[in-house]
């Protein structure tokens, strides 16, 4: 079953492509080649899943390192290399440099690209200087630079073919995300929440660069690209000026819903998938109402950017849970029917199964039993609260309210997960996801908005579950249970994406910086290896002259290493990481490292 639900669905892509006179023909056939790796989350679905088999759970734990690459650049290193044929790009947080590595010869710098940026970026840039990845398309490579130009260069030369300006840095618009190539166009999102940005996604003409659409997450109906009677949510239309109503006058203008998270795209439904995330600012007494559309999956079509779908897990957010982590796209049978499934594993600690095609919403559980800010979501379709979590009143900082230490929430801004990437694998049918453990107490205060400076009005503690130390899981979940299958614990975050593989052999990294790998059935530590330093990279596998590497970037930062990566003290900088994970400087030190796997020969 697992092989025709896979046929079918890029079978389905094919035919698809071949249809569309736009279609780019070459990327879908490429993606489904396991040498290479040649988007963001390995394919379309996001699925992080590769076919390869040669490194299996029989031997895994005879991995040795092949070879090692130093970027030359401190801070977090998040995202990984894409893998093109005998070529490796690889690239860099601030000043985002990229690597053209030559992997038939002595892995030898082909070209390299060192944009020069305005450093006063760095200040608006909120949880370190990361960027998440490369995209490629059309024979070229896309890189969304943190001075959110958006730069196409020649894959064989490095030169610049084009760049467009995606926002404006002194407004506090920067560039983190990895962009995704679909058809003839390039998509990407923006950050800037935590300064009042108006967030959007922005789809760009792959050959010139030329804007041509942008569907922004709040204000009118035309600037958010839905339509009154056609979009739906939960199945019914979402009605006029969905997104007005529930801002106070013109608070939308300053409303955040960024989009810096991943993208992922059904060809045979042409639907791009995406999350936006929190509500400006973090005090929630500052902006009654549900905040729409922050907090929010979109089901956008590709072409037009129009939605046709639409589900606000978090409505009028309290707590900082930004919704932009991956959607992963399955086909999968529930209840003996074959369904086309949207999995995604939010911030705000609830693990959402959905239809893609129509937005209904399937399974909705949590996915750290620690989670207390909702008793779950409200699962009746007959009851006027349907879809929406259920708030426990302890621990709301809405009814805490302003200057009032709201103690205990769980999880903490950081989410159950952030960013970090989860895997499936279609062999087990099981979803692998690096989750934090960790919860928080949030204090609310009055903050005016002045364009470019921070806009968060709230103050933050983290630490791990009461009656416990350790600070992270990785977990095996099942997407229509809503169950956790089995779970490893580890002493901080997982901050690294996962990879699954058809060895049956899942990869993650630790903020420590070791790269383990487990068994998919049973979570069985197979193998772990410690890096230079701590991994916030997501985990790659490629094939090259017949031999299967596995790679992943190590350089300890993002949110939860800033402390590390900035060099800040103050328990509450951060955001309130800093004192967080205070411990995390014992174990690890700064660094920009590529280290690539293979068995031995």
């Amino acid at each position: 079953m697992r092989k025709v639900l896979l046929a079918t669905y890029l079978g389905s892509a094919a035919a698809l492509a071949v249809g569309s006179a736009s279609a780019n023909d070459e990327l879908i056939k490429m993606s489904q080649n396991p040498k290479d790796w040649v988007m963001p989350a390995g394919d379309y679905a996001n699925t992080r899943y590769s076919k390869l088999n040669q490194i299996n759970a029989q031997n895994v734990g005879k991995l040795q390192v092949a070879w090692t690459f130093s970027t030359g650049v401190l801070r977090g290193h998040e995202g990984g290399p894409l893998i093109i044929g005998n070529m490796m790009y690889v690239h860099t947080p601030f000043p985002n440099k990229v690597y053209a590595i030559d992997l038939s010869n002595e892995n030898k710098i082909v070209w390299r690209y060192e944009p020069k940026q305005d450093p006063n970026v760095i200040p608006v840039m909120c949880c370190d200087t990361v960027n998440r990845g490369l995209s490629y398309g059309d024979g070229k490579i896309i890189l969304h630079q943190a001075d959110t130009n958006l730069v196409a260069l020649d894959a064989k030369t490095g030169q610049v073919a084009w760049s467009a300006t995606n926002g404006n840095p002194a407004k506090g618009e920067t560039g983190t995300s990895a962009a995704l190539v679909v058809k003839d166009k390039v998509m990407v999102g923006i950050s800037g929440g935590e300064f009042g940005v108006q967030c959007h996604l922005t789809a760009y003409d792959l050959k010139t660069g030329k804007q041509a659409w942008r569907a922004y997450s709040e204000g009118p109906d035309d600037q958010i690209k839905v339509d009154p009677v056609k979009t739906t949510a939960l199945g019914k239309p979402v009605g006029a000026d969905s997104s007005l109503k529930t801002w106070q006058g013109d608070q939308w203008k300053i409303g955040g819903g960024c989009t810096w998270g991943w993208i992922s795209y059904d060809p045979a439904l042409n639907l791009v998938y995406y999350g936006s995330g929190n509500p400006s600012t973090w005090n929630p007494k500052q902006r009654p109402g549900d905040n729409k559309w922050s907090m929010t999956i979109f089901a956008r079509d590709a072409d037009t950017g129009m939605a046709k779908w639409v589900y606000q897990m978090t409505p009028h957010d309290e707590w900082d849970y930004d919704g932009v982590n991956e959607m992963i796209l399955t086909d999968q049978q529930i209840n003996g029917q074959p369904r086309k499934l949207l999995t995604h594993f939010d911030r705000n600690g609830l693990a959402y199964t959905m239809d893609r095609e129509t937005g209904e919403l399937l399974v909705a559980e949590k996915y750290d039993p620690k989670v207390n800010w909702t008793s779950g979501v409200d699962m009746d379709k007959n009851s006027p609260t349907y879809g929406r979590p259920k708030v426990v009143a302890q621990y709301s900082t809405e009814h805490g309210g302003e200057d009032k230490n709201t103690k205990g929430i769980c999880p903490a801004a950081l989410g159950t997960k952030d960013e970090q990437p989860a895997a499936y694998s279609p062999d087990t049918q099981l979803f692998y996801v690096p989750t934090n453990h960790v919860c928080m107490d949030y204090e609310p205060f009055k903050v005016s908005y002045t364009a470019g400076q921070p806009y968060v009005g709230a103050t933050l503690s983290m630490y791990p579950p009461q009656g416990e130390s350790h600070m992270g899981n990785f977990i095996a979940w099942d997407n229509k249970t809503g169950k956790i299958v089995w779970s490893n614990k580890e002493q901080f975050s997982v901050w690294s994406g996962a990879l699954a593989t058809a060895g049956g052999v899942v990869f993650y990294g630790t903020l420590e910086g070791y790269l383990k790998a487990v068994d998919a059935k049973s979570g069985k530590e197979l193998y772990k290896f410690k890096t230079p330093s701590g991994i916030i990279g997501n985990v790659t596998t490629y094939e090259n002259n017949g031999k299967q590497y596995v790679a992943v970037l190590s350089g300890v930062g993002g949110w939860a290493g800033i402390g590390l990566a900035a060099g800040l003290t103050d328990p509450t900088a951060g955001l309130g990481a800093v004192g967080g994970y205070a411990a995390l400087s014992n174990y690890t030190a700064l660094g920009g490292t590529l280290t690539v796997f293979s068995l031995p020969n």
